[in-house]
């Protein structure tokens, strides 16, 4: 009973601790509120005090920017207004001026009117006075019809054809002056400058075709050639861009193709490969490879040579193999490069006897069918090509003009182009130079005798010199002297339009009058 005694009143004790601890707290507490309460107090006095004199500052800044934007806007607003009167003055000026023109272009327009009904009135009494006058014109034709018993249109002819005769004759006789003047003065010197060139220089001829033909060791060879199933053949004529054709020609391959180089590439590449014995698709390429080797420092050789000998030094090397090309290409049957030293030859010549620049005329003649080196490559005429080439290697205008009118694809300016043009007729046209076949040969010929048998007054033609003259009977009661000249003028025109043909042809007329008289018993 004691010990619970205690214990009661160990509590009640606690209890009254804790009741008297809470309201100690309470009152510290009540007391913190009460002092937090007048921080804040202050704080927000403090706060609006603060926030008052802010806003009377912003209240002034304000103030002044917007006096600040008056004055600035009364100053825009003052230069806007004297712009806005300046155009306002320029507008009013303008108007009036324009007033001014609209009242001058009615005026005009009034005076156009006017005019425009006098000259109606003058253009129908106009159409009165033509239609009189035509018919006056009418009446008139009919009587002249009457008294000439012509209609008009037989007139018309008749006086045209007489016009036009009168006009040919005067034409030919004119022509035939010309001709017989510049012939006196000219023929002569040409013939000693000619004949002296000639004479000085004699070339060699080479006669190439578009197919090579290699001999064999045997028809055996043939199939080693083909090889398994193609595979040789394929392969050589893929390296070299040439077609073999192997047939029943006994111990012999052709090589058929347009590229001369290419075909001499496959030439010796198919010879070393037969002395060899080896014949297989890589050994093929190799071969290729060193043939291609071999024809190319032929190539550069054969240009170097050439310049060498001609004494044209200076020439690009790229030209150089160019010009070494024309060593494997024909014209005609005649080789290139041979008939390009001849020109160079000639044309030195021909400058020497005329006191010219002899190395300027050697160079322009050596290189006058260089354009023939890539022609099957380039599209155009072997003139013009030759001109792009020697002006892209640094050729002078004077060799590249020379070049591109040797054909007169363009126009000769100088005594040079006409001096290449003479001695590339030359080595063309000299005996030998050139081959045809006997089919071409004999076309040719019926060609020219055909073309000038068809003029009117032609008794008979013939060709002679190879095709290089033909000469025209004609018959002396239909041509006259100088109808004659205008008939061998418009054969050769012809002979121009209707067949192509190296070098010139010569047209000669002759005309003659026999009289023949019969003896008597």
């Amino acid at each position: 009973m004691d010990i619970t005694v205690v214990l009661s009143s160990m509590i009640v004790v606690l209890l009254g601790l804790g009741v008297i601890a809470f309201f100690f707290l309470k009152k510290k507490v009540i007391q913190q509120n009460l002092n937090i309460e007048e921080e804040q107090t202050r704080i927000i006095e403090e706060t609006k005090a603060k926030a008052a004199t802010l806003l009377k500052e912003a209240q002034l800044e304000a103030k002044s920017r917007l006096l600040e934007m008056k004055s600035d806007f009364d100053s825009e607003t003052e230069e806007t207004r004297s712009e806005l009167k300046k155009e306002e003055r320029r507008v009013s000026r303008k108007s009036e001026k324009l007033d001014h023109q609209e009242d001058l272009l009615s005026k005009r327009e009034q005076s156009v009117q006017r005019k425009e009904i006098e000259i109606q009135k003058k253009f129908d009494s106009a159409t009165k006075n033509e239609a009189h006058y035509n018919e006056l014109l009418e009446e008139t034709k009919k009587e002249l019809e009457k008294v000439s018993g012509l209609t008009l249109d037989e007139a018309k002819d008749l006086l045209l054809k007489a016009m036009e005769d009168e006009a040919r004759h005067e034409g030919a006789k004119l022509i035939k002056k010309i001709t017989s003047e510049a012939r006196e003065n000219a023929d002569k010197e040409a013939k000693k400058i000619i004949s002296t060139s000639i004479q000085r220089y004699a070339g060699d001829y080479v006669a190439e075709r578009t197919v090579s033909v290699v001999h064999l060791p045997g028809d055996e060879m043939k199939g080693r050639i083909i090889g398994r199933e193609g595979r040789n053949i394929r392969a050589l004529e893929a390296a070299t861009g040439i077609d073999l054709i192997i047939d029943d020609t006994p111990e012999a391959v052709i090589l058929s193709g347009f590229n001369p180089v290419r075909r001499e590439v496959a030439r010796l590449a198919l010879e070393k490969l037969i002395s060899d014995g080896r014949i297989h698709p890589a050994r093929i390429e190799d071969v290729v490879a060193r043939a291609t080797e071999e024809v190319d420092n032929a190539i550069k050789e054969a240009g170097e040579q050439a310049a060498f000998d001609l004494g044209a030094h200076g020439i690009d090397p790229e030209l150089i193999k160019v010009l070494g090309k024309l060593k494997f290409r024909t014209s005609y049957a005649q080789n290139v490069l041979q008939h390009s030293i001849e020109v160079a030859f000639l044309a030195g010549t021909i400058a020497s006897e005329l006191n010219l620049d002899i190395k300027l005329a050697k160079r322009m003649g050596l290189l006058h069918d260089i354009g023939k080196a890539v022609d099957h490559e380039v599209d155009g005429a072997h003139a013009i090509i030759g001109a792009r080439l020697a002006k892209k290697y640094g050729e002078i205008e004077s060799v590249v003009h020379a070049i591109a009118a040797h054909h007169e694809d363009e126009m000769p300016e100088s005594v040079y182009d006409f001096i290449v043009q003479a001695a590339d007729a030359l080595s063309g046209a000299r005996p030998g130079a050139r081959k045809e076949s006997l089919e071409n040969y004999i076309k040719r010929l019926e060609d020219l005798e055909n073309i000038a048998n068809s003029f009117d007054g032609v008794v008979n033609t013939y060709a002679i010199q190879a095709g290089r003259e033909i000469r025209v009977i004609a018959e002396s009661e239909k041509i006259t002297d100088e109808s004659a000249v205008l008939l061998s003028r418009d054969i050769a025109r012809q002979i121009e339009e209707n067949l192509t043909f190296p070098g010139q042809v010569k047209v000669v007329v002759i005309r003659e009058t026999r009289a023949v008289e019969y003896t008597k018993k």
